[in-house]
This record gives C-alpha cells, sequence and structure tokens, in this order.
C-alpha cells in the first residue's frame, strides 16, 4: 500500500510540472520532461531525471532571466581592471650600476628610464620624478643598493615605499629591468604593496652606530679565538685554567709572553687576587713549546683584538653624542642636569657611560625597569623600533614584525601552519636574547618565562617570553606609563591557585579509584 501511495505522489509531481511548463515556457519545457522521465538512471523499477534533462533545464532558466529581468537573481558587472588609488605612482627596479624607472604616461601606457647608479644621476632621477607630479614611489628593496635613493626621495617630499621582493617576484614574463619596474609601478598605484618599517632619521643614525658596534664586538671576539688557538699550538693552557682570558691577569700575562717572557714563575706574578685557580695548575698551564711561527699569530692575532678595541671605544662616543643630541632636541638644549658621566668600571661588551638617563628622556619612560631589559638591549631596541608606536596598530602586529609571533596560516576555517618565519630582526634578536635568561632570575617575569619554558619547550618558551617583553614595552611607550610588575604577579598568582585545585582534584580522583 505504501509503494501505491509513494507511486501516486510522483505521478502527481510530475504532472504539476507539466502544466507549470506548458503554462510558463512552452512545448520545449515539456519535451524535455518526458524525455528525462523516459531515460532510466539504475536499472530499479523507479525512474530518475537524466542529465539531458539537467541540461534543458539549464538553457530554461538562462532564458527565464532574459524574459523577467525584475527576477530577485541579478546580474553583477565588474569594473574592467583593478581600480587605481595612486594615480601618480612610479616603480624603481634597483640595481648595482643602474636604477629603471617606470611612470604612467598621457595615453595610458608606461614611460620607463635608465639611470646610472652615480649621486649626479640620482639627483636628476628625482629631479625628474619631481617634474612630472610623482607623489610616491615603490623602491625593491635589494641589498643596500635602495638606500641612497630612499634618502633622496624622502629629502624632496617623495613618498617612498620600500616594498618587501618577495612580495613583487614570481610573475612570469616579467625578468627584465623594465618590466620590473613596470610590474612595481602597476602594483604600487593599485594600492597592492606593504610598505616595509623604517624608522626617523635620528633613529637612522643611532642604528647604524649601534650595528656597527655589534659587527666591532663580533669581530673583536673573532680574534679571541684566534688567540686561544694560537696559546693552544704553542700548548699553553692558561685559557682553560682561568675563566677569560680577557680579563686583567690573562692578558697581562699574554703580554708578558709578547715581550719575551718564558719563565712560569715569573708569569705567576701577574696572577690577580681574585683568581681561584691554584698556583700549581697556573704554572703548568704556562709550560709552553714555543714557537717563533705560533708567537706570530698570537701577537697579530692580539693587536687585532687591541685595534677593534680602540674602534670600540670610538663608536660608543659616537653613540654618546646620537643620543645627547637627541635628549637635547626633546629637553630644548638643556642637558645640564642628565648624569652621563663615563662609569669608573664598566663590564665587559657594555657601554663605558651612562645611558640609561638618556634613554629615559628619549623614550618617555624607562624600559630598564623591565625585567631582563639590561642598559645596552635597551639602546639595540630603541634603535631599530624608534619610539613612535603609530607605526603599529597594535602590539600584536608589532611583535608580528619583530618575528616573535608565529605565522599562522588558516584556510578552509582550520590552521595549517603554525611556524616561526625564517627572517632576520634585529630587535627581535634582542628580545630573544633577553628573554633567555629570564628563567634564571626570581622576578615575576621569571616565573613567566619558566612557566612558558615548561609549557612550549626551551626554544618555544624563549619566543613567548619576548613576545610578552614586546607587548609589555609597546605599551609603556604608546601610554607613556612606567612598568608594574605587579600585573604579571596577579597573573601568575591566578594561574598558581588555578593549577593548584587542578592537581588537588586529579590527587583525590586518584585517591578514590586506589
Amino acid at each position: 500500500m505504501g509503494k501505491v501511495i509513494k507511486d501516486l505522489s510522483k505521478i502527481r509531481f510530475a504532472l504539476w510540472t507539466i502544466f507549470q511548463s506548458l503554462t510558463e515556457f512552452g512545448f520545449r519545457r515539456l519535451i524535455g520532461i518526458l524525455i528525462g522521465a523516459l531515460t532510466p538512471y539504475s536499472r530499479s523499477t523507479h525512474f530518475k531525471l537524466a542529465p539531458f534533462q539537467v541540461f534543458l533545464n539549464l538553457r530554461v532558466m538562462k532564458r527565464k532571466l532574459q524574459v523577467n529581468p525584475d527576477s530577485s537573481m541579478k546580474k553583477k558587472r565588474f569594473s574592467k581592471g583593478l581600480p587605481v588609488f595612486n594615480p601618480h605612482a612610479a616603480g624603481i627596479d634597483i640595481g648595482d650600476t643602474f636604477h629603471a624607472v617606470a611612470i604612467n604616461d598621457e595615453s595610458g601606457g608606461f614611460e620607463v628610464r635608465e639611470y646610472p647608479a652615480y649621486t649626479r644621476d640620482l639627483k636628476e632621477l628625482v629631479s625628474w620624478l619631481k617634474n612630472e607630479g610623482v607623489t610616491t614611489v615603490s623602491i625593491e628593496s635589494t641589498g643596500i643598493y635602495w638606500l641612497n635613493v630612499y634618502l633622496l626621495l624622502e629629502e624632496s617630499g617623495i613618498e617612498p615605499y620600500l616594498v618587501n621582493a618577495r612580495h613583487v617576484k614570481n610573475v612570469t614574463g616579467r625578468k627584465k629591468d623594465d618590466t620590473d619596474a613596470i610590474w612595481l609601478q602597476k602594483l604600487h598605484s593599485c594600492g597592492l604593496l606593504q610598505k616595509s618599517f623604517q624608522p626617523e632619521e635620528d633613529i637612522r643614525k643611532l642604528r647604524t652606530y649601534i650595528r656597527h658596534r655589534r659587527n666591532l664586538i663580533q669581530r673583536g671576539s673573532d680574534y679571541v679565538l684566534h688567540m686561544q688557538k694560537a696559546m693552544e699550538l704553542m700548548n699553553l693552557k692558561l685559557h682553560t685554567v682561568i675563566s677569560d682570558i680577557l680579563g686583567k691577569t690573562g692578558l697581562q700575562i699574554v703580554e708578558a709572553i709578547l715581550e719575551g717572557e718564558r719563565d712560569p714563575e715569573e708569569l705567576m706574578k701577574l696572577k690577580d687576587p681574585r683568581i681561584k685557580a691554584n698556583d700549581e695548575d697556573i704554572k703548568k698551564s704556562l709550560e709552553g713549546i714555543w714557537k717563533d711561527e705560533y708567537l706570530f699569530m698570537l701577537e697579530q692575532a692580539y693587536e687585532s683584538y687591541r685595534f677593534y678595541q680602540s674602534q670600540l671605544k670610538v663608536c660608543e662616543e659616537k653613540i654618546r653624542t646620537q643620543l645627547l643630541d637627541q635628549a637635547a632636541q626633546i629637553l630644548e638644549g638643556d642637558v645640564t642636569e642628565l648624569e652621563v658621566n663615563r662609569k669608573k668600571k664598566a663590564r665587559k661588551n657594555q657601554f663605558s657611560f651612562n645611558a640609561r638617563n638618556l634613554l629615559k628622556v628619549i623614550v618617555g619612560v624607562d624600559l630598564c625597569d623591565v625585567d631582563g631589559m639590561s642598559e645596552i638591549s635597551t639602546v639595540e631596541l630603541i634603535a631599530e623600533i624608534g619610539t613612535d608606536m603609530d607605526k603599529w596598530p597594535s602590539s600584536k602586529h608589532m611583535a608580528a614584525w619583530l618575528n616573535v609571533a608565529p605565522n599562522t596560516k588558516i584556510t578552509g576555517g582550520k590552521i595549517v601552519s603554525s611556524k616561526m618565519q625564517k627572517k632576520k630582526n634585529h630587535a627581535g634578536q634582542t628580545l630573544r636574547m633577553a628573554a633567555s635568561t629570564l628563567s634564571l632570575g626570581k622576578s615575576p617575569m621569571s616565573d613567566y618565562a619558566r612557566k612558558m619554558k615548561s609549557r612550549l619547550g626551551k626554544k618555544g618558551g624563549v619566543v613567548a617570553t619576548a613576545h610578552k617583553l614586546a607587548r609589555i614595552i609597546y605599551t609603556m611607550i604608546k601610554l607613556q606609563q612606567p612598568y608594574n610588575s605587579d600585573i604579571i604577579s596577579n597573573v601568575h598568582k591566578e594561574w598558581k591557585s588555578y593549577r593548584i585545585n587542578y592537581l588537588e582534584k586529579q590527587l583525590k580522583q586518584l585517591k578514590e579509584s586506589a
């Protein structure tokens, strides 16, 4: 009985479809339905609509839209090409010997010119862009060749856009200098390029000095390794007995050896009372196999190390002068109350002057109060990010730029990848170095670092702690608020109480099950 009712319902639906087709679309629709109804879909006793009927139905629906333009399904019209947001834009393909510049011409095409990379030609390039009415220029960050063009454009009032080379590459058929410049111009005129971060002029000067100082320290440390190698070749084990051959005792002994002293008893007289190693071990370590070629290597390495130390002092004086100039601009020239005198005894690789007071004036808050941030770390960070936090919409954007946040990729509503980007960021490296030593302290940030280390591992914990430091520093500079460790301490106490309650519940369940 049920099968009969089901067949009757199908017949009724078919009759209703035939009637509707006759009234709306005519005989052609009826023929399509009949052919589809007579075409079997499977070996069963039931019949289903065939693909031919679906094809006819699609054609009828298209005809229906043409007959009834007032239907709920509206046509969408699209404009040709992408909208232009920067009509007076130009693109420059940067090279070592020449630069290719592309601008729009009046007929909808492009005009490309090539200028040599000499200073006179760069000034002519900027002058031509100003005469053509160009207001913004996209520059591909190629090595360091873009810097002079960037500075000249900035001085002339043209807004330079320094873009990442990864954002504009992998376009087939455009791997030539003139076509690359045209492609940069097209992308920039349509607003498809993202501007790379660049600090202000004063911060750029400070950044140059700081990076040069870091290079000097690295080169000096390389020659310390050369000194150790030369001593090892002579079987002098001094660097294995005392903690640091760059200390007072180590340098005096090396100087005495270079002056011709070979007697361990005489060299022992240069030992500082603070050395913990016993005299017998030091004497054994100073009995070497003296070879002229190895002594020559030791002398060359020592002189190179001393040279880089002298260069480092000159560079620090430049940094001190630059910080004083920036502080004088804020204080309107009155820097008499600032204590920037030289330190009596500076630690190794630290500034020989007091930079903390200068930083407090320049930034507005004392970033050295943040746990893990030393004086040198704060100067290196400010030299990279500057003091204008409006360049980032939020602290999350700044953390992503610093590369202390995972690059999460989402497709279809699911996270397919969440890894750190492989890019070099000096400010992010500074924060990671500051975060790497926090787990050894006793401050609230140290508790947070240990918690992240236990949850994410050593590497993940360092990145998470650096991310926390970045957000704290962003908030302090943005809102001009001092560092408050009580906030972190209270959050950590809440987490501890939650953890204790959770473990107590687990213990109770284990006791009940036992």
